[in-house]
Order: structure tokens, then sequence, then C-alpha cells
């Protein structure tokens, strides 16, 4: 803490896209003063914070980005770890730099999982061709096969409907090649994601699962609370805290699952506030980014109670016109900064209402405007 006036403490961010700015954005109110990393001349995050315009794994940069921080933090897992190690040798980084390379790595993720007692759906590492087809043969079509690194949003995978040789050709030319993980299709009934949030003294606190739909494999919608989840929640919260203990995590986590038969799988992890965790911004007591604020910075965690019901709606590649979402009762609109592109996503929409009854209706009405 730097105690000097109303600045009560100042945090690094590697990466300056919209979840560095909603996070720099929820600093504000705490007296935080935020610097962000990133490439981009548009960073969303540098429109409301200092922006270090450089390379990730720029050494000077980095130098930068640290001078005078209390703590470092990213915002999105594909930062080289190098730099978040480097990094860590000259200022508090969290979530600790072990974490994001578990993260960064399919294999070193599911293993994670596995060592903790999270089920997870039956997977091969596969490092050539030839191992893919040695990994089709044992786990059977159909079966997503993703590159170990780097996919988000639906990219750097390929579904195998079949596992002939053209079929595996296809496949293989779709992951570029890559090092990568083939994961049995799961016929699961809903995806649904669980944020947690860890303080420096061990503390937990967890928001509601939240239900997620999903298009052309960029997330759409998420409903909070997940509806009839609650039988899910322990289970959930249960082998998210034993994975922030053992990897001694500071800040936001989010774990995606499958629902599947009633049970739980762990689909992935994000190191991070999360696209899933939107909402909270008016939907909870205290959002995700102040709460990730809260953690790397050492102060207590703020509660996860919902305001009723939640919904949050991406926008993706363009954007509705701001008054019809306005005229929409509990409709919050939320927009980036970023130029309209297809595939992009530029923009949120949250809609709150007293009960799940209550929100039906507007959100349709969102849902309408957003197609």
């Amino acid at each position: 803490m730097t105690g000097d006036g109303a600045v009560t403490a100042r945090v690094g961010i590697l990466g300056g896209g919209q979840l560095g700015r909603m996070l720099a954005l929820a600093g504000y109110p705490l007296g935080l003063r935020v610097r962000v990393l990133d490439p981009g001349a548009d960073a969303p995050a540098a429109h409301c914070a200092e922006h270090i315009r450089a390379a990730y794994d720029d050494a000077a940069a980095l130098e930068r980005l640290a001078a005078g921080m209390d703590a470092v933090t990213f915002e999105f897992e594909n930062v080289p770890e190098t730099a978040a190690r480097a990094l860590a040798a000259r200022v508090p980084v969290h979530p600790p730099p072990a974490a994001l390379a578990r993260a960064q790595d399919r294999v070193s993720e599911k293993t994670l999982f596995a060592e903790h007692a999270l089920a997870v759906p039956p997977w091969r590492a596969v490092d050539d061709r030839a191992g893919l087809a040695r990994a089709i043969a044992e786990i059977g079509a159909p079966a997503v096969l993703k590159t170990r690194r780097m996919g988000y949003d639906g990219k750097g995978q390929a579904v195998l409907r079949a596992g002939d040789e053209a079929a595996l050709d296809a496949a293989w030319r779709a992951v570029g090649g890559a090092p990568s993980i083939l994961e049995a299709f799961v016929p699961f009934e809903r995806e649904v994601s669980l944020i947690g949030v860890r303080a420096q003294d061990g503390a937990c606190v967890f928001y509601p699962l939240v239900e997620n739909v999903h298009r052309a494999g960029i997330l759409h919608r998420s409903l909070a609370p997940a509806p009839g989840a609650d039988a899910l929640q322990p289970a959930a919260e249960a082998a998210m805290r034993r994975i922030l203990d053992a990897l001694a995590y500071v800040g936001v986590l989010t774990i995606e699952f499958f629902v599947h038969q009633g049970r739980l799988l762990g689909n992935e992890m994000a190191p991070r506030v999360h696209n899933s965790g939107h909402w909270t911004i008016e939907g909870a007591v205290t959002s995700q980014f102040e709460n990730h604020l809260r953690a790397v910075v050492g102060l207590p965690l703020g509660s996860t109670a919902v305001n009723g019901a939640a919904a949050m709606v991406n926008l993706i590649g363009s954007i509705p016109a701001p008054a019809a979402v306005l005229a929409i009762p509990g409709a919050h609109l939320h927009l980036y900064g970023k130029a309209s592109r297809p595939g992009r996503k530029v923009g949120h929409i949250t809609v709150v209402a007293a009960d799940a009854r209550r929100l039906a209706e507007p959100l349709a009405r969102v849902e309408a405007l957003v197609g």
C-alpha cells in the first residue's frame, strides 16, 4: 500500500483488453491506480489506465510495468509465463505464475484436475499425426482435438465425428499440426462455470454456478444463478478449493464444467476474471473485478451474494442501438471501445431482476436486439 493521499495501492496488469479495462474501472472507487502493458495501439484498458505499449516479453517494458507497483496481475492466460516470472522477481504477482503455466497447457490442466479429484472426460495427449491415430483408437469417435496451448473461443479445435484417415488428416490440419489433446466428446446436458476468489490469507468466496450457452465456440449468454444447480454447488466449490489451495492461489479463478448424467466434469480453467462473470458488475454485491483486486492487494474479500437473478449477453461483432438497450428495464450496456468486426467481443449487456421469473421478459428483449 502506498498511502499517498487517496491512492490505496498501485496495480500492474499484463494485458490491456476489455478485462483489463473492467479491472481498472473497478479499481477507481477503491482508490487503486492501474498501469497496463499491452502491444495494441487501441487497447481498451488504455482509455482508463496508464498504458505501456510494448510486447509482453520486452524486458524494459516489464521493468516499467513493475516500477512502483504494489502487485501485478494478468487479464488473460496467454501472456508469456516467462514475463510473469520476471515480474515476480520484482513485485508480488497474483495469481502465481505457476497457476498461469498450468492453465496454458491443456495436458497440464487436465493432470491438475485429476490430481485433485475433479473428474474429466477421457483424454489423450497427441504429439504427432501417428499419436492422433493411436488416441482415436483408444478413445473412439466422436471426439474433440484441441491444441495444447493458445486456443480460446473455439479456435484451435476440430471435432472428429469419425476415425477414418481422411477425418484424422483434416483434424490434424485444422490444429496446424501442433501438439494437442484429444478429448472424448461428452453429450453433456449443459455447461456451467464457477468463479471463486482466494485471498492472501487463504480465505475463499464463491459465486453461484452460472449456466453458459455458446454460439460458434464463443460464449453467448450466461445465466446466474444456474437454474436447478444448487445440488451441484458444494461439489464445484470443494473441487475448486482443493485446486486454489494447492496452487497457493490469490485472485479470481474460473472453472468451466460439463454437467453429464447429473455430475460435474472439469472442462477447463481460467486463472483470471472471466467472461461468464461479467454479470457480477450489477448482479452481485461485489463484482468479480473488485474481488480480484481486493485479493491481489490484500484487502478483505466482498460478498458474492446475487442481487436477485442476472444474465449477461455478449455483443459479438456489432452493437445494437444503445437507446434500444437502455429502454429495457434492468438492462445495463457495457462497451469496450473496440471497432466492430465479425467474431469480435465488442461489449456485453447485463440484465438484472428481482428473480428468475421477472428476468425472463427483459432478457428476451435483449436477445431479440442482439439476434
